[in-house]
């Protein structure tokens, strides 16, 4: 294995989701500077999942056109249209247009939408690109998109975005009308403080990010010590092959199962046959499962379910939740144990705990152990614990699906866009028009 290559392709994931994951770490310098305000998140959930047009065309061209579309050719559109659409962010994203007599963040929804539809299309381009590489760079690929959510959340720490300090403030109540005689109450105020630097600043380095992608997917193509992980040169899937071999075979032939007798039938017509067809809809449900949950339906609601414990409960568990994403992966990389029933029992605890979360979430402002120090200390921990076991099955599943060929890795990134869309579908209304959820004061607790 190269070196090189394994910090070419964790460039190359990093990529994926940086400019979706930045925008959404930036929320809160951006929100008070357009006219949307606090609906904005409301918007940019939906122009998200409409971008979901990308990846639905790529998966029905790959089904029914195999062959027509041009996978590199798709891919370098992709990363410089991002490129692109976050360097203009820097200067457009709160010019306002006045639109049917009101203000509207044209110019931020139109971008914000071309950012979408690069990540989002990334899941079943870049994924399956991971095929002309050595399987042992699929962990590493995971890995870069672990950060791709790490960094911004670090550099939004560093830039301070959301640092709130709690001042008093002091109101004086009086009992009667005709009484100068009052009561001083004494209360805690948040108050945000200044960026270190500002949101255009961020923007210019979201774009370098996916410039650096560019630069990385490039050098994966052409650089010379990265030609041998290519099927061109004669090692496809880690097995040296012979010589006559066609440049296209890893692609049109099912890779070789090393954990399947020779002698032994083909269980299902999906990949490589090691697999029945009620495994593979496992897998695929599993698949889409953790997504939703690991994607969006948690994530809309860990403000509330952090919060009621204080700022600094919320940013930790930010912070380390984006770090355990890498660490799965980099667990990954050492211990890939493909086991369907442990695959099972790691979802299950994950989303055990990911119910924990949720309850915590529907129980803010006032959750358990509000007022403890141990109650902070949980729920930082539960968010640990939830994304480091959910994003180790998702690694594994990728690990699965690479071996049953190139077409699964497609259809691994499909479902992965699915699940992610069915958990937004779902926490919209929740969150957005009903209102099950309510926020908690970091500076004041109001329970008793």
């Amino acid at each position: 294995m190269s070196l090189l290559t394994h910090l070419l392709t964790c460039l190359f994931g990093m990529g994926s989701w940086v400019s979706i994951n930045g925008l959404w770490v930036e929320l809160p310098l951006i929100v008070p500077q357009i006219p949307e305000g606090w609906y904005l998140p409301s918007y940019l959930s939906v122009i998200i999942q409409m971008a979901n047009i990308g990846p639905l065309f790529v998966t029905l061209m790959h089904r029914f056109r195999p062959g027509a579309l041009n996978e590199t050719a798709v891919i370098y559109t992709i990363i410089s249209l991002g490129t692109v659409a976050s360097f203009l962010l820097g200067f457009f994203w709160k010019e306002p247009v006045v639109v049917a007599g009101a203000s509207r963040s044209v110019a931020l929804f139109v971008l914000t939408f071309f950012l979408a539809v690069v990540d989002c299309t990334s899941s079943v381009t870049f994924l399956p690109f991971t095929m002309r590489l050595q399987p042992q760079y699929l962990t590493t690929y995971y890995i870069g998109e672990g950060v791709s959510g790490l960094l911004p959340a670090l550099v939004a720490l560093v830039q301070g975005v959301g640092v709130v300090h709690c001042i008093n403030s002091t109101q004086s109540l009086n009992h009667t009308l005709n009484s100068s005689d009052g009561a001083v109450t004494f209360d805690l105020q948040a108050q945000y403080q200044p960026a270190n630097f500002s949101a255009e600043a961020f923007f210019f380095f979201l774009s370098a990010m996916m410039l650096v992608c560019l630069l990385a997917f490039l050098l994966l193509n052409y650089h010379p010590s990265v030609a041998r992980e290519h099927p061109s040169s004669r090692y496809t899937n880690g097995v040296k092959q012979p010589a006559q071999k066609k440049r296209n075979w890893a692609e049109k032939k099912p890779m070789m199962d090393p954990y399947r007798p020779a002698n032994q039938k083909p269980r299902s017509s999906f990949g490589t046959g090691s697999y029945s067809w009620l495994q593979v809809c496992y897998i695929f449900v599993v698949l889409a499962w953790v997504n939703a949950l690991s994607n969006t339906v948690l994530p809309s609601v860990q403000s509330y379910s952090c919060l009621p414990y204080g700022n600094n409960t919320y940013h930790l568990s930010v912070a380390l939740a984006a770090l355990s994403n890498p660490l799965a992966c980099f667990i990954a990389m050492f211990f890939p144990i493909r086991s369907l029933l442990l695959m099972g029992a790691l979802t299950g605890i994950g989303s055990a705990v990911g119910a924990y979360i949720m309850g915590m979430a529907v129980l803010s402002p006032c959750p358990l152990m509000v007022n403890d120090t141990a109650g902070g200390t949980i729920i930082v921990l539960a968010w640990i614990l939830f994304i480091l076991t959910l994003s180790y099955v998702k690694v594994i599943i990728g690990v699965i699906l690479r071996e049953e060929g190139h077409s699964a890795l497609v259809w691994c990134g499909a479902v992965v866009q699915l699940g992610s869309l069915l958990g937004a579908v779902t926490m919209f209304p929740l969150v957005n028009v009903y209102g099950y959820f309510s926020s908690g004061d970091p500076c004041n607790t109001k329970c008793t």
